[in-house]
């Protein structure tokens, strides 16, 4: 059996990775290798062009509401569904090594992250800079790279917090302790269900 190619709308320690492999543990997918599209709009694309099998990207979540780009992207593309799934969220500030709470002028993430947050950063980060990033994961990548200044604290999971090696600075941030986001499993209208 050759190894499923499984599409996901966001890059290395993203809720989408997390998703996907969840996805692959229930339906026993054991061999599959994961491609980081970071976007669904390359999700989908991806799945028509025939260059994944499987697309896993978020459609809802339980505190932030629809994800506008979902929405759009799915407008623009023909693929099934073949499963609508939750996971449990948690989202953490996550800042570079050493870096004091006192010292971070600006909090960038995706979109849905802030929404999910917004409380919390309203009740501790009022008149911070918030600044819209295209995944969670991604902006803690950048982070640790240095494509985004040290005096910037970013909104992602604990786990690309390990993977990029950044500090969690505060975790469990979102606003709804059971925060859930809906993702959807698709897959192109050739090849049907997965």
């Amino acid at each position: 059996m050759s190894s499923m190619r499984i599409g996901i709308s966001g890059a290395k320690g993203s809720f989408s990775e997390e998703a996907a492999r969840e996805y692959a543990k229930k339906n026993k997918i054991r061999k599959f290798s994961l491609d980081y599209l970071v976007s669904v709009e390359n999700v989908l694309s991806a799945l028509e062009n025939g260059t994944i099998d499987l697309g896993i990207f978020p459609i809802e979540n339980s505190t932030g509401g629809v994800v506008t780009e979902a929405i759009r992207g799915m407008a623009n593309h023909n693929f099934t569904i073949n499963q609508l799934f939750d996971i449990d969220i948690h989202q953490n500030l996550l800042v570079r090594k050493g870096v004091s709470r006192e010292k971070i002028k600006t909090i960038t993430s995706h979109e849905q992250a802030l929404k999910q947050c917004k409380d919390y950063l309203k009740e501790h980060w009022r008149g911070t800079k918030i600044n819209e990033y295209e995944d969670t994961a991604k902006a803690a990548e950048d982070l640790a790279k240095g494509k985004l200044p040290p005096s910037t604290a970013v909104i992602a999971s604990s786990t690309a917090a390990k993977l990029y090696k950044l500090e969690i600075l505060d975790a469990s941030i979102q606003d709804l302790k059971k925060n859930f986001t809906t993702f959807i499993a698709a897959s192109s209208r050739r090849l049907g269900a997965v």
